[in-house]
């Protein structure tokens, strides 16, 4: 009994070694997330789109500037007449003619309708839609990071308990067989016992099976297998104090809140942009070419001529009717622009619901801890109690099984709660836009949208981007 005490002492250890912080140097979670925000392929992935989404800006400001654009052409013109008359004879002339022309034409914008300049809005609205979802993004897979941490962790534990909750029954099935061989239990006793081993060695199956799957999707969003980890706390410090402040908090600094209003605003631009085509436009038009021929009129003589010309015209056009396809697109975008706006106010309410539904569930965790706690502290005692009635014949062996089941679901329970009140600290960070490597201060630079906007948003020319490609 005395070594069955000592496996039983280990099952306890498990559930405080998960809860408190370990001596020896294991990977934490503040190292797991850096590695998440730098590697992760969708948080990369979205990265690339905000850059993608900068070169709207230099798009829509290339309606600013002119347009100039080149033709050449050269080439042989030839004909042949016959000339005669019926009867009396005819004579035949050839002529060819090599002709070669260059054009240039220079056509400069001054006004129409306001168009380039709400497109230019327009985009830069949508690069700061861009760059909250981006942020939005980074929340989400610093989240997911922490979610898949203690997903591990959690597992680890769990499965740690299980292998003890094995070796103990499984000890306890040989303390049995040993005493139904001198007559001192019954072949049902037995039986209990191998029945409990067996399905102990199921749950350790299926935990085995959680902790790879929970491994798999650690890999998965952070980048590398997990290896010895180090328990995480809860992040209370950096919560607001009461849930009408986390819900002031969330309308105004949440990341999907934000990029939602800047679409308004986009829709809002569109509308301007396509009502100012139907707005006269003016420009002015340069052109300069030149043309060179060289005719072959007769045998032994030839004529050229050379001709260059240049032109600087001011364009005025007024569109007065083109099918009513603008009048209609007008329309479109209006209607557009009151989704956006119902758009905006969804994801208001699911903002509030996602702090309300955070906000609850940590509240809940808190609670479950305690409970589970005091469930593990009093289903120890009760399971020694058991056992020393057992001992005296007060209570069944079947008792005894049934109290150790209770108690290792207790711990089980407890270890689950753990990480529910860390994974729930965190998600409410994230319902009020707060979950980002500066609240964290995580060791990591920062990407900076900015950079790549700055590089591209006055280019003029070029192929390669700014990092080279």
């Amino acid at each position: 009994m005395k070594r069955l005490r000592r496996v039983a002492l280990g099952c306890a250890a498990t559930v405080c070694l998960a809860a408190l912080p370990s001596v020896v140097s294991a990977q934490t979670l503040q190292e797991s997330l850096v590695q998440a925000y730098q590697a992760n392929p969708t948080l990369n992935a979205q990265r690339a789109a905000t850059r993608a989404t900068d070169e709207g800006v230099p798009q829509a400001r290339s309606g600013y500037r002119p347009q100039i654009s080149a033709a050449a052409d050269a080439g042989v013109i030839g004909s042949r007449r016959d000339n005669g008359i019926r009867g009396l004879g005819s004579s035949r002339v050839n002529t060819g003619t090599v002709t070669a022309s260059t054009g240039l034409t220079v056509s400069q914008p001054l006004f129409d309708g306001f168009r380039t300049k709400n497109s230019v809005r327009a985009a830069e609205s949508n690069v700061l839609a861009s760059r909250e979802t981006l942020l939005n993004t980074e929340q989400n897979v610093l989240f997911d990071g922490v979610e898949s941490y203690m997903n591990v962790l959690r597992d680890f534990a769990i499965l740690d308990l299980n292998r003890n909750n094995v070796d103990l029954l499984d000890e306890e099935r040989r303390a049995t067989q040993e005493r139904f061989d001198v007559g001192e239990v019954t072949r049902t006793d037995t039986a209990l016992s191998l029945s409990r081993l067996s399905a102990a060695r199921s749950q350790l199956s299926v935990a085995e099976a959680n902790l790879k799957a929970s491994r798999a999707v650690f890999r998965q969003v952070i980048g590398s297998d997990p290896a010895r980890l180090h328990p995480s706390q809860p992040i209370d410090r950096l919560l607001p104090k009461s849930l009408q402040a986390a819900l002031e908090i969330g309308y105004v600094e949440h990341p999907a809140a934000r990029a939602a209003f800047h679409a308004v605003d986009v829709a809002e631009l569109n509308v301007r942009v396509i009502q100012g085509e139907l707005a006269p436009s003016v420009s002015v038009r340069a052109d300069a070419s030149y043309e060179w021929n060289q005719s072959d009129i007769t045998p032994g003589s030839d004529t050229y001529t050379r001709q260059a010309q240049g032109s600087v015209l001011g364009v005025l056009s007024v569109p007065i009717y083109q099918g009513g396809q603008e009048y209609s697109r007008v329309r479109e975008a209006k209607e557009i622009l009151g989704q956006r706006r119902l758009e905006a106010e969804s994801v208001r309410d699911q903002v509030r619901a996602a702090v309300v539904s955070a906000w609850g569930a940590l509240e809940g965790a808190r609670s479950q801890i305690e409970a589970a706690q005091a469930q593990v502290d009093a289903s120890s005692i009760a399971l020694s109690g058991v056992r020393e009635e057992q001992r005296v014949g007060q209570r069944t062996f079947l008792d005894v099984l049934n109290f150790q089941q209770e108690t290792l679901d207790a711990r089980t329970t407890l270890i689950t709660a753990q990480r529910d009140r860390v994974v729930a600290s965190y998600a409410l960070l994230q319902a009020i836009g707060r979950l980002n490597i500066v609240q964290l201060n995580l060791k990591v630079p920062a990407y900076d949208a900015r950079v790549h906007y700055d590089q591209v948003r006055d280019k003029w020319t070029g192929l390669r981007t700014p990092d080279g490609r």
